[in-house]
């Protein structure tokens, strides 16, 4: 049994880390010595690592920022952040008819973050008022036809984009909504991680960020133009802006409904 309460010298951190393309430049950086020798990674869809870190199974993880209101407490960690200041191309709500006209919205099962965002955007932006659904498997994607629309992420949203008209870009919405940029997931933990360690993390995070073409060459091409996602649509830095936006966000999920 692991128990890392203090996080002794020989014993690793359990690092959850989401596997999909957006948190390639950040994975890239954890592969390589030093920071490998004080890590364990764990690589699963964002509404498992929520559960692993609920769980105490792992340590510290790139996770949905609305677990947080599910945890008794938390530190966020580090400068780095999976976010956007403007359209984010892999979190979207794909329909054939523009939102107007639908009648239901699936709702992916992989984000409780993008999942709350798009509630929110339902209600208080867009102002309609279609049956809600929660996927529960990946068949939701086919059922997505007519005045029925779905909420795909991820790098299933980036491989939709060329099969429907309407595409509605979650980060886009909420940065006209509000004014600020959105973070999807943050690197969250139950408890406070040593300095040192969140300072050579960091630096990992920052590595792969400096080193994009040697990350884009690791990914099959054809998904999507990953330069474009990775120094265009996706903003990594959790600077003040970000941090602003995600404590609106945070304050909108800890709100009555």
């Amino acid at each position: 049994m692991h128990k890392n309460k203090g996080f002794g010298v020989e014993e690793k951190i359990r690092v959850g880390i989401i596997n999909y393309l957006n948190t390639r430049p950040l994975l890239y950086g954890l592969q390589f010595p030093p920071i490998t020798e004080k890590i364990d990674l764990i690589e699963d869809v964002p509404a498992k690592l929520a559960e692993l870190l609920l769980n105490d199974q792992i340590d510290i993880g790139l996770v949905p920022v609305a677990i947080t209101q599910k945890l008794p407490q938390y530190y966020i960690n580090g400068n780095y952040c999976i976010g956007a200041i403007g359209d984010v191309a892999s979190v979207c709500v794909f329909s054939q008819v523009p939102l107007e006209q639908v009648e239901k919205i699936y709702l992916d099962y992989q984000s409780r973050s993008s999942v709350a965002l798009c509630r929110w955007l339902i209600k208080n932006h867009w102002k309609i008022r279609p049956e809600i659904v929660d996927a529960r498997s990946e068949s939701f994607v086919d059922e997505i036809k007519g005045t029925t629309a779905g909420l795909i992420i991820g790098d299933r949203a980036l491989q939709q984009r060329p099969k429907f008209e309407y595409i509605y870009d979650l980060a886009g919405e909420w940065k006209n909504a509000t004014g600020l940029p959105f973070v999807f997931a943050a690197w969250v933990s139950t408890r406070k991680l040593p300095d040192h360690f969140i300072a050579e993390f960091d630096k990992a995070n920052a590595y792969g960020l400096d080193h994009l073409d040697e990350v884009i060459a690791r990914i099959p091409e054809g998904i999507y133009d990953l330069k474009k996602y990775y120094s265009q649509d996706l903003s990594y830095t959790l600077d003040e802006e970000k941090r602003k936006g995600l404590d609106r966000f945070l304050k909108i999920l800890s709100a009555p409904v």
